[in-house]
């Protein structure tokens, strides 16, 4: 089969090379991908990979193998899942616990965007407990993350502040629920009962001042891949009593099984309740150009890879 490996080149940071199909095993189904979205953090590990790495953690496609164990989907079955790594090829092999089943309703194009991010939201917005009647600001919300999220938080009855660079992503944003959208955190109107802070370095402090006493920011993410410096007396003139939380989806409290969560996305999305925002479809020929396109954020939704078989 065809496999996308690391080059370790920034100019072209993956290239095709043949494999062997994956062994899948007892308790994972091979699935020949249909699509695989690319995440903005597998771009900081290839520009230093390590040997052996395999990118690739969203997919959707075709189960050809059962698990030999019989858990999950049985061959034909249309899925998306949500593998440890290996999912930039023509087949992957995926434990049972990170699929499920997708509805004639859904592509594999849309299915492919929603592992990571949609996941992450969802863990994120269960960190953060009840949304009705609170006020949300979200840093960094132009990604897939951050639209799921306020998508989802408007709905719960969260009044949600997003923070995003274009006037595009703002309108978009709006139209998903967003209350207000502005393009700096610090034109943010706080108070916030709840901040999901993805930025980091400076946006990091200023964020944490939005707060109400006693509010709670969520550290999800340093997208400006700067290191975030507080100071504790500002606190005193600030947000007392902030409680900041580091937050990882796949953290020791919150890690796989996925299935049950990519299952909740799906059903989300077919009721019209949650919409996978696309950037980008491309022939997976031109992963690396779009790999280079989300690296340098030329890409602010998700971008989906198809290999010629998606439906």
């Amino acid at each position: 089969m065809q496999r996308l490996i690391p080059t370790g080149d920034p100019a072209r940071p993956v290239e095709f090379t043949e494999d062997a199909q994956p062994v899948p095993a007892p308790d994972e189904a091979l699935i020949r991908v249909e699509a695989f979205a690319p995440n903005r953090g597998e771009t900081f590990l290839l520009e230093r990979p390590e040997p052996g790495l395999l990118p690739g953690k969203d997919v959707a496609g075709l189960v050809v193998q059962a698990a030999a164990d019989g858990s999950g989907p049985r061959v034909g079955t249309r899925v998306v899942g949500h593998p440890p790594r290996g999912g930039w090829a023509e087949y992957a092999a995926v434990p049972t616990h990170s699929l499920a089943e997708l509805p004639g309703s859904l592509s594999a194009v849309e299915a492919a965007a929603l592992p990571l991010a949609g996941i992450t939201a969802l863990r994120l917005l269960r960190t953060a407990g009840s949304m009705t009647g609170r006020r949300m600001l979200v840093t960094g919300a132009s990604g897939g993350v951050g639209h799921y999220v306020t998508e989802l938080a408007a709905a719960a009855g969260a009044d949600v502040t997003v923070v995003t660079a274009t006037p595009s992503r703002a309108e978009r944003l709006r139209a998903l629920g967003a209350a207000a959208a502005v393009h700096a955190v610090a034109e943010a109107r706080g108070p916030f009962d709840v901040v999901l802070e993805s930025t980091g370095g400076a946006d990091l402090p200023v964020a944490l001042s939005k707060l109400a006493a006693g509010g709670t920011l969520i550290w999800f993410g340093q997208a400006s891949r700067t290191p975030a410096t507080l100071d504790f007396f500002d606190l005193l003139n600030g947000p007392e009593g902030a409680v900041i939380r580091h937050f990882h989806y796949a953290g020791p409290h919150a890690g796989p099984p996925y299935g049950h969560d990519l299952a909740a996305l799906v059903r989300l999305v077919h009721d019209g309740r949650l919409h996978p925002e696309i950037d980008r479809t491309a022939d997976w020929a031109k992963t690396a150009e779009t790999l280079v396109d989300l690296r340098e954020r030329r890409i602010r939704g998700k971008a989906v890879l198809t290999t010629g078989v998606a439906s």
